[in-house]
């Protein structure tokens, strides 16, 4: 129903987010990699979806690429794999290294994820093993890792900002909107300059 949604993050949850998209918020369920990707309050982001329709529920579950949609789309023809254990799944092993588990029969490494134990790893195992390819499996690990290396660093004033005032007792998520809109507005370079600026938007 959905390919994608793309908006700016209104609100960050351990295992969620909501996206503002023409003002209308759209509450997906994501794995940690997302949450832990270095996403914050007012970012522009782009989440591949899911739609999973059951009689009693209806949620979007979400993801940064293609290639983790695809993974997790994969896992829930896995007998017995829905899409919260997908999630989980997907929140201790990126897809690259879900691939090279299957394909190395390592049980244990997707064991190690919330609520799956070794039984359901190997049925994992052995249902996608005829699904997933050595050669392809190298190949979008090499892109991948060079994706990676290409993106800039994480900005490194920003976070210290961040982390000044949320030590002053301002919730993080509140921290982060107000350093994020303060060097959209100023451009500010220091530390300082954008502390002293995200202090005026809490204001």
């Amino acid at each position: 129903m959905y390919a994608y949604i793309k908006g700016e993050v209104a609100d960050i949850d351990g295992t969620s987010i909501v996206i503002d998209n023409n003002g209308i918020g759209y509450n997906i369920t994501v794995p940690g990699s997302v949450t832990d990707s270095g996403i914050s309050i007012g970012d522009e982001v782009k989440i591949y979806t899911h739609f999973a329709v059951r009689e009693d529920a209806m949620q979007l579950y979400g993801f940064m690429s293609k290639d983790d949609l695809a993974m997790f789309r994969l896992l829930l023809n896995v007998n017995g794999i829905g899409p919260k254990a997908a999630c989980g799944i997907l929140s201790g092993l990126s897809a690259d290294d879900l691939r090279f588990a299957v394909l190395s029969d390592d049980a244990a490494s997707i064991a190690r994820a919330p609520g799956v134990g070794k039984k359901t790893a190997q049925k994992i195992i052995l249902e996608l093993k005829d699904k997933v390819d050595l050669q392809d499996a190298f190949e979008l690990k090499a892109a991948h890792t060079e994706e990676r290396s290409a993106k800039p660093a994480a900005n490194s004033v920003e976070s210290e900002a961040v982390m000044a005032l949320t030590a002053l007792g301002y919730p993080n998520a509140q921290a982060m909107k107000a350093v994020k809109a303060a060097s959209k507005k100023t451009g500010a370079v220091s530390v300082e300059d954008l502390l002293k600026a995200a202090l005026k938007e809490l204001f």
